[in-house]
């Protein structure tokens, strides 16, 4: 897949929908991406939401509006999907710096142009990593539903109480796995656990989830958690993806942290998603 054609596409998609009431579902969907893997993508190439990046652009647009224009502020909150008056002065506000009232008597606004991603070739960094093919396996996981908007900030708090739970804690949780759901819900599916082989038996509030036999790229991430491992992502879609001669199978992914001292500059763990050969 071309990672930057498809955020571009989804960038015209969404500045073609301005006016109009779109999910995030709607755009990944647009670009045949499960919600999970489009925010991520998207969120790592422009270090910007796509749900932020359609906020800032409707408010950018909102008060060009009201200062080139006649027409009433109520009326440009609704044109910008704003429900009410209030909220719409809140955001405007926070956005501009000034109130609406203020912009449309000729106070300074703030401009935010349209995103163009392009993709640039620096430096000349090591990234470890091997392709391994893997026969299917069973996960036994502790496993929730996320929503791809929100799920940043949901995970690590997944963690801790997976780790702070009695039941929970008692099942080796070294493996975090992203399961993803259709391509048309902003949901997929997050896992903590291990392998099925393991432990003995199904404890409560696990679940076995079936890996079909992939080939996989396994990144190595060096460096303290949870740093070192996000640094790493960022790296794949940037540096790795647009000119590897594989491309991303967005079903499954695995983080598998190793034995070690998670805050340590030395700490080891590793990225794993399957891929299949495009040249």
């Amino acid at each position: 897949m071309d990672w930057v054609r498809t955020i571009n596409e989804a960038i015209g998609y969404m500045e073609s929908h301005l006016t109009e009431e779109i999910t995030l579902a709607d755009i990944a969907k647009h670009v045949h991406l499960s919600a999970f893997h489009f925010q991520r993508a998207f969120s790592l190439l422009t270090e910007m939401s796509p749900v932020e990046y359609l906020r800032k652009r409707r408010l950018s647009q909102a008060g060009a509006d009201l200062v080139s224009g006649e027409e009433k502020i109520i009326d440009v909150a609704l044109k910008y999907c704003y429900d009410s008056p209030e909220s719409f002065n809140k955001a405007f506000t926070r956005f501009h710096g000034v109130s609406p009232m203020q912009a449309k008597k000729g106070s300074p606004i703030q401009f935010m142009n349209r995103f163009t991603v392009r993709m640039t070739i620096e430096g000349g960094s090591i990234m470890e990593y091997k392709i391994e093919k893997w026969e299917a396996m069973d996960l036994l996981m502790h496993a929730k539903v996320f929503h791809a908007e929100t799920s940043e900030g949901e995970i690590p708090k997944f963690w801790d109480e997976y780790c702070a739970h009695e039941e929970t804690r008692k099942i080796p949780g070294y493996l975090g796995l992203c399961a993803q759901q259709k391509t048309d819900s902003d949901e997929f599916r997050y896992g903590i656990g291990c392998k099925a082989s393991d432990v003995e038996g199904i404890p409560e509030g696990f679940e076995i989830i079936h890996i079909p036999e992939y080939t996989w790229a396994v990144f190595k991430c060096v460096g303290p958690m949870s740093r070192a491992i996000q640094a790493m992502w960022e790296r794949i879609y940037k540096e790795w993806l647009p000119v590897s001669d594989y491309e991303l199978i967005p079903d499954y992914d695995i983080e598998n942290y190793l034995p070690g001292d998670p805050s340590s500059r030395d700490y080891v763990s590793e990225i794993c998603i399957p891929v299949r050969k495009i040249r």
